[in-house]
């Protein structure tokens, strides 16, 4: 590399585990004019900074070349398949851990909208806020199952279904208990969930309570959710399409739980 590296390039040994996912053609192929490596390097700048595409330094490739891989990448479910390793292998090495999960963690976040995501943006009364909603799942140890991206103004209740079926799908039906908060109550959410053999398990907060209060079980997804506030480019709504609001955030993941996975390799 003759430029000088950046707090957020990818190391040797994280390059060694994430390049057979990011090769969707031969690496070498004579049509590729930019280093692979050297592009994953800018998505990840850009996931990290929080900067415009076209703001992307000029010792990186263009960030044309830039967005249309990152969009290849995220079309063909490249980080997806990513984080569906790393969980297993993360939890494979956590003590007692097997690799598939049988309970999950519900909770959604609000994130404001900017001018070019204003279009599909809807209004969150409850946080007195218009944006899009990040509706996602985890594991108990905090790692991704499923995340997808509405108005902000669908309620939590009504994407039960959706999780449900999305966790049930990578997990092969081993999830049979969510924990979620008093937004997920009702009828109707019971149902969504049983009928993935899913039991919902509501976690109320006791007595009034004044700033953050650390609940049993939810504190696990609020921390992933802090974990990805580190990365700026999702601290609001930047993305023109939603596609690419989800999979940033699952890109996110990925580089979190590579990280997670060298410091074990590491520490061995």
């Amino acid at each position: 590399m003759a430029r000088k590296p950046y707090p957020s390039d990818v190391t040797d040994a994280e390059w060694d585990f994430v390049v057979p996912y990011l090769t969707l053609m031969n690496e070498d192929a004579p049509q590729r004019e930019h280093d692979l490596r050297e592009v994953f390097n800018a998505m990840r700048w850009i996931v990290r900074a929080g900067s415009p595409w076209r703001y992307i330094p000029n010792d990186l490739p263009p960030w044309q070349i830039v967005y249309q891989q990152t969009q290849r990448w995220l079309a063909s479910g490249v980080f997806e398949a990513m984080t569906h390793d790393l969980r297993e292998l993360l939890r494979m090495l956590a003590p007692g851990g097997g690799a598939t999960p049988s309970a999950a963690i519900f909770d959604s976040r609000t994130l404001q909208s900017t001018p070019e995501s204003g279009q599909r943006a809807g209004y969150d009364g409850a946080k007195r806020k218009k944006g899009s909603k990040i509706h996602m799942a985890v594991d108990t140890l905090g790692h991704l199952l499923a995340l997808h991206v509405t108005a902000a103004d669908e309620q939590d209740r009504t994407q039960v279904s959706k999780l449900c079926g999305a966790i049930q799908k990578v997990t092969e039906k081993s999830v049979e208990l969510a924990f979620v908060d008093q937004g997920y109550t009702g009828e109707k959410a019971e149902k969504a969930a049983a009928g993935h053999k899913i039991q919902l398990s509501v976690v109320k907060a006791l007595g009034a309570k004044r700033g953050f209060v650390l609940l049993p079980r939810r504190w696990v997804v609020e921390r992933s959710f802090a974990w990805l506030a580190r990365c700026r480019r999702l601290a609001k709504d930047y993305e023109r399409l939603a596609s690419t609001l989800r999979g940033l955030h699952l890109a996110a993941f990925a580089f979190l739980m590579l990280a997670r996975l060298m410091n074990f390799g590491e520490s061995a």
